[in-house]
């Protein structure tokens, strides 16, 4: 076994371990924390999100037009003989996060009408 394979073979349990023990902790300091301004961790446990279905809806539209984007651009612009990997990838990610952004700005916009403003 060569010296890199061992070291992954330490490491990759290792970290594993780790995040799990850092997620573990930090959700107890959390508690511990509540507990100390006088909040119950309970009542937050199981908040209902208002939004998630829209802001889902949305990452997965915007994404799912970027990659229908991309598919054009592969097609029309960029010549056979390259893989345009990088611009499937890019326009994904652009329209996830126009998708998002989107829900943010419907989000803030009902926050507002509720307040009265």
């Amino acid at each position: 076994m060569h010296a890199t394979e061992m070291l992954v073979a330490v490491l990759i349990p290792l970290s594993f371990f780790a995040m799990v023990f850092g997620i573990i902790y930090m959700h107890k300091r959390e508690n511990l924390a509540m507990i100390e301004k006088g909040l119950n961790p309970k009542e937050f446990a199981n908040r209902p999100v208002p939004y998630k279905n829209l802001k889902w809806g949305l990452l997965l539209v915007g994404a799912g037009l970027g990659l229908l984007i991309a598919f054009f651009v592969d097609i029309a612009l960029i010549p056979t003989r390259i893989e345009p990997v990088a611009v499937y990838f890019a326009l994904i990610a652009i329209g996830g996060g126009l998708g998002l952004v989107s829900s943010y700005r419907i989000e803030k916009k009902e926050l507002l009408d509720r307040e009265g403003r």
